[in-house]
C-alpha cells in the first residue's frame, strides 16, 4: 500500500468549550457544519467543519478535560513534543490576519516574510490558545 493517493482529511482540536469554539471557527473562517457526534461512554463530543475549498477542522470536547501545554508562540510550541499549530495557506494574508483578530483571535505574530523564500507569514491563536499559522501564497 502506498499513500500515493492519500490526503489530509483534517486536524483536530481539543477544545474547552465546544459550543463557543464551533461558533468561533465558522465565523471567522466561514465554516460550515458537516456533523456533529456524541461518545456517550467516553463523555466525548465534538463537530467536523468544513471551508468552501474542502480543508475541514474537527473539534473535541471531552469531560474533565483540562489544558495541557501550551506555547504561546511558535518558539514555545516547539518546546512540547505533540501537536503545536495547524497552518493554512491563503493568497492574501494581510486582510485574513486582520479578520481573525477582529473576531476575537489573539495577534502572536503580525505578517512578515517567513523562513520559505518569497512567502510571507503571520501568526495567530484562537480564543482558547491554540497556534494557527497563516501562509501568504498563491493558493
Amino acid at each position: 500500500m502506498t499513500t500515493q493517493r492519500a490526503r489530509l482529511d483534517h486536524v483536530g482540536v481539543n477544545v474547552r468549550e465546544l459550543a463557543t469554539a464551533t461558533a468561533w471557527y465558522s465565523r471567522a473562517f466561514g465554516l460550515r457544519t458537516v456533523f456533529e457526534f456524541t461518545l456517550d461512554g467516553p463523555g466525548l463530543s465534538g463537530v467536523v467543519l468544513e471551508h468552501p475549498r474542502g480543508w475541514r477542522i474537527e473539534l473535541l470536547h471531552r469531560t474533565g478535560s483540562a489544558p495541557g501545554p501550551r506555547g504561546a508562540n511558535p518558539l514555545e510550541a516547539a518546546l512540547h513534543e505533540g501537536y503545536g499549530h495547524f497552518a493554512l495557506t491563503v493568497p492574501e494574508l494581510r486582510p485574513l490576519y486582520d479578520t481573525l483578530v477582529g473576531h476575537g483571535a489573539t495577534e502572536v505574530m503580525a505578517p512578515g516574510p517567513s523562513p520559505e523564500p518569497g512567502v510571507d507569514m503571520a501568526w495567530v491563536a484562537d480564543p482558547e490558545g491554540n497556534l494557527i499559522e497563516l501562509i501568504g501564497k498563491d493558493v
